[in-house]
C-alpha cells in the first residue's frame, strides 16, 4: 500500500505495534491483529517498532535486532500484509537504509533538534514524523519542522508525547494540540509514551489503563489527526516498555470509542 501524505491530512489514522522489534511470531500476530482492528473503522493503519531502541535506562536493556535483521523484518510485516511503516531513526547515516523499508521516518523525541537528523530524513522524501521533546514547549516545534521543510520536504507529521512534570512523570498540555495545528501540519498524539514514568528505577513505568480515556479526549479536541500506540500482545513479558504498551486485547474497545468520537466531531 503505497500511503499518500495527502490522505494523512484529510484522513484519521492509527499508528501502531510493538515498541521494539521482538520475535517474528509476535510481530506478525500484533501486525495482522491491528491490520484487522483498523479496517473494521476504515481507519488507515500504519505499523510502527523500533529495529533499535538507542535510549533505554540501563544498559543492560534489550534494544532491538539492530538496523539490518529490523528492517528485513518490518519489509517482511509490509509486505505480509501491504502495510505502511514507520520505524525510528537515530543517526543521520541510518536515514537512507531506513527509508527503502519505511514510508515514515521518525525522529525521537530526545533527538527532535538534531538538525542534521532531520535533514537526512528530509533528503529521503520519506514522510517524517518528528516527536516533540520533552523539554520543548509546542511552538519550539516550528523551527524543527522547517528544518525539514527547508531541506524540500514538506511531509511532516508532529507528534506530542507529554512533557516533564517534575521527575518521572509526564503530564499533557492539551493546548499543545491547538498550538501545533496552526503550523499546518497533521497533529498526532502519543497516548502510551505520554503515560510514561520515565526512568523510574531500571525501567521506565506507565500508566496504560488511562489510555482509553486519554485518547478519547484528545481526538475530542478536533486538533488531533492521529493516534499513535505502542501495544503488545503480553506486556508483562514484552522486551521494552513493558510497563507502559497497552495489552494488544484492549485495542479493539479503545478504537471502539475512537470512532464514536470522530461519528460526533
Amino acid at each position: 500500500m503505497k500511503l499518500e501524505y495527502k490522505n494523512l491530512q484529510q484522513e484519521f489514522f492509527l499508528i501502531a505495534g510493538p515498541c521494539v522489534l521482538e520475535d517474528e511470531s509476535t510481530v506478525m500476530k500484533t501486525a495482522e491483529f491491528l491490520q484487522q482492528e483498523s479496517q473494521k473503522h476504515d481507519f488507515q493503519f500504519i505499523f510502527k517498532s523500533s529495529y533499535e531502541k538507542a535510549n533505554r535506562t540501563s544498559a543492560k536493556s534489550y534494544r532491538g535486532p539492530g538496523l539490518e535483521k529490523g528492517l528485513q523484518l518490518l519489509a517482511k510485516v509490509k509486505k505480509e500484509f501491504d502495510l505502511p511503516i514507520l520505524t525510528d531513526i537515530h543517526l543521520p547515516q541510518q536515514a537512507k537504509q531506513a527509508a527503502e523499508v519505511a514510508d515514515i521516518l521518525q525522529i525521537p523525541a530526545f533527538l527532535s533538534r538534531q538538525t542534521a537528523l532531520l535533514q537526512a530524513a528530509a533528503v529521503t522524501a520519506r514522510i517524517v514524523n518528528i516527536k516533540k521533546g520533552q523539554f520543548m514547549a509546542p511552538e519550539d516545534m516550528l523551527p524543527a519542522a522547517q528544518k525539514v521543510t527547508a531541506a524540500g520536504n514538506p511531509k511532516v507529521l508532529l507528534t506530542e508525547r507529554g512533557s516533564c512534570f517534575g521527575y518521572h512523570n509526564l503530564v499533557v498540555d492539551f493546548r499543545s494540540f491547538a498550538i501545533m495545528s496552526n503550523f499546518g501540519f497533521p497533529v498526532v498524539y502519543d497516548v502510551t509514551h505520554s503515560l510514561q514514568q520515565p526512568s523510574a528505577g531500571q525501567t521506565s513505568g506507565g500508566t496504560p489503563q488511562f489510555a482509553q480515556m486519554m485518547a478519547t479526549a484528545a481526538v475530542a479536541t478536533g486538533k488531533v489527526q492521529g493516534l499513535f500506540l505502542e501495544t503488545h500482545p503480553n506486556p508483562s513479558k514484552a522486551l521494552s516498555d513493558a510497563a507502559s504498551m497497552l495489552p494488544l486485547n484492549e485495542v479493539p474497545e479503545l478504537l471502539n470509542q475512537i470512532d464514536k468520537i470522530l461519528k460526533m466531531r
